[in-house]
């Protein structure tokens, strides 16, 4: 099982990023995924999921309307849009799977850092 997640790097406040998450190993289109962060010094935080279908997603409140998930079942792929990005912002990005109520896999993350 693997989850590579990509697409991190630095980008000045108010752009945006597009991070990738790449899963393999086991049924994709069977899974939930998120996408979770963690800040220096803070704990991992849930920001954004979406249903194995694709049709419901769920944000964290503090980043509606900023960050899109999305995916592509034939890919096996999963996609965090953020947009008008913030210094706080700044953090490891994670995806996970899930087909019960925990996450199971986890990928190694990625980097973003927003510079003011």
């Amino acid at each position: 099982v693997q989850l590579q997640a990509s697409g991190g790097g630095l980008v000045q406040a108010g752009g945006s990023l597009r991070l990738s998450c790449a899963a393999s190993g086991f049924t994709f289109d069977d899974y939930s995924i998120g996408w979770f962060r963690q800040a220096p010094g803070k704990e991992r935080e849930f920001v954004v999921g979406i249903s194995p279908s694709g049709v419901s997603t769920y944000n964290a409140d503090s980043m509606k309307g900023r960050f899109t998930i999305s995916r592509d079942n034939a890919k096996n792929t999963v996609y965090l849009q953020m947009n008008s990005l913030k210094p706080e912002d700044t953090a490891v990005y994670y995806c996970a799977a899930r087909r019960g109520v925990a996450y199971e896999y986890w990928g190694q993350g990625t980097l973003v850092t927003v510079s003011s």
